[in-house]
């Protein structure tokens, strides 16, 4: 179980990239979006979501209790739920996406509006519920600017 824990908690080994595997991670999410995703229903879109983030905090804490660790930085599966989150509902154009990108990595840094406070939860949920919120941060501020800037 710890590898199949392994592989999804790091997204298939993205996790294991040497040089900020977070950031890849979620570029890696907006390339997936750009190309693949953009295009499909929002209930499909949400329920993939659901799925992401459930595994993800399942996974995640199965591999970060193996390593003995709190929140690793190879587990990256938390970027993926958190970037996809912030994607949705976004023009797949490359304005809004690099936005979307600099936005997330930015807030999931410096984890405004109590973010912060979501590592506090137990396990996977702690992985997890920061860069979910953080998601969510970034979707509300670039849907009010879709809005305004018509």
């Amino acid at each position: 179980m710890i590898k199949l824990a392994k592989i999804i908690s790091t997204f298939f080994g993205v996790g294991l990239f040497p040089l900020a595997p977070g950031t890849v991670a979620s570029l890696v999410v907006v390339f997936l979006y750009r190309f693949l995703f953009y295009q499909i229903s929002w209930p499909i879109y949400l329920l993939l979501f659901l799925i992401i983030f459930f595994l993800g905090t399942y996974t995640s804490s199965v591999y970060a209790r193996a390593l003995n660790l709190k929140d690793p930085g190879k587990i990256v599966i938390d970027e993926v739920a958190g970037q996809w989150l912030a994607l949705f509902f976004l023009n797949p154009d490359w304005k809004w996406l690099g936005a979307c990108f600099i936005l997330f990595r930015f807030f999931d840094i410096i984890k405004p509006l109590g973010i912060k406070k979501l590592e506090n939860l137990p396990y996977g949920w702690g992985i997890m519920a920061d860069d979910v919120g953080t998601g969510v941060a970034v979707n509300l501020l670039l849907q009010i600017a879709r809005v305004f800037l018509r």
